[in-house]
């Protein structure tokens, strides 16, 4: 059953009510409050400019747990060799605008709309969002942006106009020794290479309620 979420209402429903593809409900918003309690619940939009907000959990997520990440002898030696500088939060609008604008093999267009593009720029402003910008000759090339629940990065999109920078900021995510979790969402061969793996939603969410999850109102 997919559920139609209230307009006013911001809660959402058992995330272990959704459908085997993991889409869970549609419609609400993108405020600030409903963002921030989905992302605790396991929770995120994905959805394109000509659907309804699509609100997924899926029963299977792609993780990476930093102690596990696969760092190949040509990255170890790239990031040796400093190709590239990299920072955290210091261009987090045009990491999403790069994450937007990238042609990707296979995909038409881009799920970022403006609407979620402006949306999580508001949530950057306030401290929630957050990003990896890999730089090459002082150029961005490179990055990834998602939200930080406790100590889970929740990857939202990530992007390379360098060979070989997006996982330069996905191995930082995992070396900075900040994040106990790296949520992908959902696989692909990139990330399964860097030694992603699959956990149930269950445990996702076990470990995401470590330190907190709002209550839910039944």
């Amino acid at each position: 059953m997919i559920f139609q979420l209230d307009d006013t209402n911001i809660d959402f429903p058992d995330p272990a009510l959704a459908e085997e593809d993991g889409l869970l409900a549609v419609g609400g918003d993108l405020s600030h409050e409903r963002l921030l309690l989905a992302y605790s619940y396991g929770i995120f939009p994905w959805y394109s400019d000509d659907e309804p907000i699509c609100w997924f959990s899926p029963h299977e997520r792609c993780v990476i747990f930093p102690e596990r990440i696969h760092i190949s002898k040509k990255m170890r030696k790239i990031l040796q060799q400093q190709t590239f500088r990299i920072s955290y939060d210091e261009a987090f609008d045009r990491v999403i605008a790069s994450c937007k604008a990238i042609n990707r093999k296979d995909q038409p267009g881009t799920w970022i709309t403006d609407e979620m593009e402006a949306a999580y720029n508001d949530l950057h402003r306030s401290g929630v969002a957050h990003s990896v910008e890999v730089w090459q000759d002082e150029k961005l090339a490179g990055g990834i942006y998602g939200l930080v629940i406790n100590k889970v990065f929740c990857g939202e999109s990530m992007f390379s106009e360098k060979a070989n920078a997006s996982k330069a900021a996905l191995i930082w995510l995992c070396t900075d020794n900040t994040f106990s979790l790296i949520d992908c969402q959902v696989p692909n061969d990139h990330l399964m290479s860097m030694g992603a793996e699959m956990i149930s939603r269950e445990q996702y969410l076990k470990i995401l309620r470590k330190e907190f999850l709002p209550q839910r109102k039944d």
